[in-house]
């Protein structure tokens, strides 16, 4: 199991989930919630439904999370003007800070994580697992046709 890449990714991954989730407990934020809270960032104004999608959760799930979230303070919802039936959400002024505080979070864990790594390294090491997410992304069947 040692060698085995996959096992290695996911060993990391939970590892860095692990150490973002202890300090981000610290200031209040589950998992789940920093998980939309960041995609927030990055799509804001996105349907409710299309995240749920995005962060593979059920709808049903995501709505409860939402709910949170605007009780907080931290997202609200608003009416898509082309589809009244759907709701966009939308970080408030208040998340803001917020956000600012997890991603300093997200940067010391990574810096944590890669502090024994030489700068070239880590670049070889990141061009590398990019190259890897573009092999995986690839259609299963759709290398063999440019091969």
């Amino acid at each position: 199991m040692k060698d085995n890449i996959g096992f290695l990714l996911s060993d990391v991954s939970r590892l860095l989930r692990r150490r973002f989730d202890e300090r981000a407990r610290l200031i209040g934020i589950t998992r789940p919630q920093w998980r939309a809270l960041a995609a927030l960032t990055r799509q804001e104004g996105v349907q409710q439904g299309a995240l749920a999608e995005l962060l593979e959760v059920e709808p049903i799930t995501l709505c409860r999370m939402i709910d949170r979230l605007e009780e907080a303070g931290l997202v609200e919802r608003r009416r898509d003007p082309a589809d009244r039936r759907a709701w966009n959400l939308y970080l408030t002024p208040k998340a803001r800070p917020l956000v600012e505080q997890l991603r300093a979070i997200g940067e010391e864990v990574h810096a944590a994580a890669l502090a024994d790594l030489a700068p070239a390294a880590v670049a070889d090491f990141t061009a590398g697992l990019e190259r890897v997410r573009a092999n995986l992304l690839t259609p299963i069947g759709a290398e063999q046709a440019h091969g």
